[in-house]
């Protein structure tokens, strides 16, 4: 990755998303959403340009159809 890449972590996907814990994670294990990323032992987060393109395609999506 050659552009600054920028961690976010669970309460600012569920806000960008307006989705709750549970269904963030029901969509990752259907592999319908990104998957998080460990950044620590105890820790995980979001690569927040794979969050806004997943919502701009959700978007896109929409428009189409």
């Amino acid at each position: 990755m050659t552009a600054k890449t920028n961690f976010i972590r669970l309460p600012e996907v569920q806000r960008r998303t307006g989705y709750s814990k549970a269904w963030i994670y029901k969509l990752i294990s259907d592999g319908a959403f990104p998957q998080q990323v460990k950044i620590g032992p105890r820790s995980v987060a979001f690569i927040e340009a794979e969050i806004d393109n997943w919502i701009a395609q959700r978007i896109a999506d929409s428009r189409a159809a």
